[in-house]
C-alpha cells in the first residue's frame, strides 16, 4: 500500500524517538511505499527550523536515509475535493488523494471530520494496530 505520513508524524519519529515511531517508520517504508509530498517536506523543514533548530540537522540526515517517493504539492488547487477545519492542511491531503495514496497517517484531529473514500485517515496507534 501507499502510505502518506502528515508533518506531525515525522516531526514526532525525528525529535522524539522512541520504540513505536521507530516502528510506524520501519513499516511504513519496508513494509508498505512511503509517499511524501513536497508540502510535507517544506512543511517539515520550516517547523524544525523554528521550533528546534539545533535538530536541522537531524531532519537532513532522517530524509537522506528514509526510502520514500516524493511527489509535487501544486501550488493551485482545486478546493472541492473535501473539507476541513484547517485550510493551511488543504494541500496535504489534497496531494495524497491526487497521488492516489492508500493510507494517510496523521495525529491532527482536524482530519477526523474529513469525508472521503480515499485515503483512509488514521492515526500512528490506529496504523500500527491494524497493518
Amino acid at each position: 500500500m501507499r502510505v502518506m505520513l502528515d508533518t506531525n508524524v515525522l516531526i514526532s519519529a525525528i525529535i522524539f524517538p522512541n520504540e513505536r515511531m521507530n516502528s510506524l517508520v520501519y513499516k511504513a517504508t519496508l513494509e508498505h511505499q512511503l509517499v511524501l509530498s513536497s508540502y510535507i517536506i517544506d512543511e517539515l523543514l520550516e517547523v524544525i527550523k523554528r521550533k528546534f533548530p539545533a535538530k536541522a540537522k537531524d531532519v537532513d540526515l532522517f530524509l537522506a536515509r528514509l526510502p520514500y517517493e516524493l511527489v509535487y504539492s501544486p501550488r493551485e488547487l482545486s478546493h472541492d475535493f473535501f473539507n476541513n477545519r484547517d485550510g493551511g492542511d488543504y494541500p496535504i491531503l489534497y496531494s495524497a488523494i491526487t497521488e492516489d495514496v492508500d493510507l494517510f497517517v496523521t495525529g491532527d484531529d482536524d482530519f477526523a471530520d474529513v469525508e472521503i473514500e480515499k485515503p483512509e485517515i488514521i492515526s500512528p496507534s490506529g496504523f500500527l494496530e491494524k497493518y
